[in-house]
This record gives structure tokens, sequence and C-alpha cells, in this order.
């Protein structure tokens, strides 16, 4: 399996912006197909947003396309979310997702390796 590190969570006023970061260590960077998932309290665990393993295809929920943007750094084993435009209903835990395979879905049981989380947290 490989480990994953994610940071750049906070607190941000609505309208703002965070950038999210995900490191990855253990295994082939490149086998992957990377995921962001969220979870709020009280919620079930939601798709945000996925990327293949050149980067080349990017998926999104339709709650934040438009507002957020996936990419990935294979030379430094990391991958991003860029969230712009943020609003009070983005408040949750983010999770940063790795799926060994080529496919990309957006079901997180699909996903075998997670990270430990970070909160953002969206003010009104």
């Amino acid at each position: 399996q490989v480990q994953l590190v994610e940071s750049g969570g906070g607190l941000v006023q609505a309208g703002g912006s965070l950038r999210l970061s995900c490191a990855a260590s253990g295994r082939t960077f490149r086998d992957y197909v990377m995921g962001w998932f969220r979870q709020a309290p009280g919620k079930e665990r939601d798709f945000v947003a996925a990327i293949a393993w050149s980067g080349a295809s990017t998926y999104y929920a339709d709650s934040v396309k438009g507002r957020f943007t996936i990419s990935r750094d294979n030379a430094k084993n990391t991958v991003f979310l860029q969230m712009n435009s943020l609003k009070p209903e983005d408040t949750a835990v983010y999770y940063c997702a790795a799926r060994l395979s080529v496919v990309v879905t957006s079901l997180w049981t699909d996903f075998d390796s997670w990270g430990q989380g970070t909160q953002v947290t969206v003010s009104s």
C-alpha cells in the first residue's frame, strides 16, 4: 500500500480559497489513481474529485465543478486540491485516497489507501 499524508486544511471565510496537498510514499505513485473525498459530521463520505495516473483525465462532483481543481505532480509524489469560491457547505474533513488501478472511479469503496484527513471549515 501507499502511505498518504494530507495538509493544507484550515478555517476560511466564504468565498475564500484553500489548497490541499497529499504526499504519498511507499510505492510507485504513478501506478495510482488519486482522489479526494470529504465527510461532514453525521453524513456519508462523499466523492469530491479524482485524477488519472497521467493527470490527463480529471473528474469532479457536481457540487464542486468549476470551483475545485485536482492536479498531481508525479515527480514529487503529490496530489493537490485547489478549492476556490468556498461555501459553508464545503465544511468537512477532506481525505486523500489512492486506487491501484488505471480505472478512475468515484466510489470510496474502490480506493485502497487513505490519509488521516484534514479539516476544512468555511465560515459564513
